[in-house]
């Protein structure tokens, strides 16, 4: 009877030991991949990790994760993934996909494409693009349908509010050139509504094609030729990387200039307008948050900035000899002296 009892006794505990093994098994950890450029407000920044500086975007993707309750390395993974030229993107996009993960978060319009064609079936979250519809990224704002949605940079007519602030700052402006990249995603659009823009306000444009940065000499040098009074930069990831040429020309031409994106302003642009970037990238966690709860990405509708920030450089204001209007001064979000 004994020996009856303790074998009873062993072979329900080896028959237990695979459930207490299933239940002391930690939960499978979600993995995450992260395909955006390289360098700039893309890459973790030293000085803003520790408070110091603008927060780069991979930083507010992160803030928005933790304001969930998770936290890297721990409750979530994320391998990232850094082009430094938009060609190495497809590549990138595509080894993230065979890793595999469970959701891809991209930054800028090209990142979001080299996802898209990488896969069909995992969840894509744009954090930070330009018209998802107009560039094939999703069906509509409202049925994004496939596996993408995310957020938009464009709520409003920002190419508008560009002109709109030029006029202002230099009142007498009637020539304008702006420069656009015909190898963007985004770019024939803005070029479009900058012309819209232009015939309402009723200046002259002058459009400049750059696709790489061997063009900008040549097209500040058309800008001389035809007298352009005012630039307007619009966005592109090429222009992006080479703002600080990009601010120096704009310096020696002393042309008053407005951006698509803070950062050229703290590197001395004279003034940058559109949706707060950090803020879509932060809001982009919710979107991952809810996918790893269920939710399908056609179910999830793309989301509109509801933040905008006007940032002016004062140092650059008076070194072109402009006296920035009250009107401005009290709408701006941050004043850089």
């Amino acid at each position: 009877m004994r020996l009856r009892t303790v074998g009873l006794i062993l072979t329900l505990g080896i028959l237990a030991a695979p459930l207490l093994a299933d239940a002391q098994r930690p939960a499978k950890v979600p993995l995450i991949g992260f395909l955006a450029p390289a360098g700039g407000p893309f890459a973790p920044s030293p000085r803003s990790m520790m408070g110091m500086g603008s927060p780069t975007y991979r930083d507010a993707f992160l803030q928005g994760l933790r304001e969930l309750g998770y936290v890297e390395g721990q409750t979530i993974a994320i391998e990232y993934r850094w082009a430094e030229g938009m060609d190495r993107l497809p590549a990138l996009a595509a080894e993230l996909a065979r890793l595999p993960v469970d959701v891809i978060v991209t930054v800028s319009t090209p990142a979001a494409l080299a996802a898209k064609r990488a896969t069909t079936t995992i969840p894509i979250v744009n954090a930070i693009t330009g018209d998802p519809v107009a560039t094939g990224l999703v069906a509509s704002l409202a049925r994004p349908g496939g596996n993408i949605t995310g957020l938009t940079t464009q709520g409003e007519d920002l190419s508008g509010k560009w002109l709109q602030l030029l006029t202002e700052v230099v009142p007498r402006v009637t020539r304008i050139a702006v420069l656009w990249s015909p190898v963007s995603p985004t770019g024939p659009g803005y070029l479009r509504e900058t012309e819209a823009a232009a015939r309402a306000l009723r200046v002259q444009l002058q459009a400049l094609e750059v696709r790489g940065p061997e063009d900008l000499d040549g097209a500040f040098a058309a800008m001389a030729r035809h007298g352009a009074q005012a630039l307007v930069v619009t966005p592109d990831p090429m222009l992006h990387r080479e703002r600080r040429s990009l601010v120096d020309l704009t310096a020696r031409r002393r042309l008053p200039a407005i951006y698509f994106a803070r950062d050229f302003v703290e590197v001395g642009g004279l003034m940058a307008y559109s949706a707060e970037f950090a803020d879509l990238a932060r809001r982009a966690a919710t979107y991952v948050h809810k996918i790893l709860k269920g939710a399908k990405p056609a179910d999830l509708p793309v989301e509109q900035p509801t933040k905008f920030e006007l940032v002016i450089n004062m140092k650059t204001a008076k070194t072109l000899g402009l006296t920035i209007p009250s009107s401005i001064l009290i709408r701006a979000d941050q004043v850089i002296e």
